[in-house]
């Protein structure tokens, strides 16, 4: 695994990776890391991998968009001084654009979102040498839908960035497609956004594969 002995983690987003953390500081006791992927990639590493002791930190906040990310940046990450950082954002980013289309204040849209998303990157790299950038997504195998054709715009500029500044890519589009081959997207989120249970072991196995996660520990 890619992990190191004694290393923090640290996990930034909006609601899915939020799932009801403690605030202001998602870790410690009693669900502090929430009940979503977090939680769970972190119930893996502990329980794998006891003796490297990682720290793991939730930093996720519902209803976030990058415009968010970055006025929290300076706090919520670069003060953390992770030795790894994880990122998911851009469901709100686009979501916005369609349930909320009037109100264009809300939208953000592709040039920004891509030019925010490299700033913080960029910010963090001074700190942090070890990057995840994991898409946002839209459980809905039908690639024509409108949200999931401009979801997977997004996801194509998180991975141009991911390559142009060596982080490592986790395409959790690709992940959920293949659930949904066999899944109707309702069993796994309500509202093609939220996931349950099943939709966050997904994206946890996402992200520890990208870790390289020995799963015969």
């Amino acid at each position: 695994m890619l992990l190191k002995p004694k290393q923090k983690l640290v996990f930034i987003g909006d609601s899915v990776t939020d799932c009801d953390r403690a605030k202001p500081h998602g870790e410690g006791l009693f669900q502090a890391l929430g009940n979503g992927y977090v939680s769970i990639v972190d119930a893996f590493l502990q329980s794998s991998y006891p003796e490297l002791g990682i720290r793991v930190v939730n930093k996720g906040t519902s209803g976030n968009t990058v415009r968010d990310l970055t006025d929290r940046w300076e706090e919520d990450v670069i003060e953390q001084k992770p030795d790894w950082l994880s990122v998911m954002i851009g469901i709100n980013d686009v979501w916005r654009q369609y349930d909320s289309p009037m109100q264009i204040e809300q939208h953000v849209y592709i040039e920004e979102y891509k030019d925010k998303l490299t700033e913080l990157v960029v910010r963090s790299r001074k700190n942090t040498e070890n990057i995840v950038l994991m898409t946002p997504f839209f459980i809905e195998p039908n690639n024509q839908d409108a949200m999931r054709n401009t979801m997977d715009q997004y996801g194509e500029v998180v991975k141009a960035i991911a390559n142009e500044h060596d982080c490592i890519f986790v395409n959790t589009q690709e992940a959920f497609n293949k659930v949904l081959e066999d899944l109707y997207p309702a069993s796994i989120a309500w509202d093609r956004v939220h996931p349950n249970q099943t939709g966050h072991a997904v994206l946890a196995k996402a992200f520890l594969r990208a870790i390289e996660f020995d799963w015969q520990k």
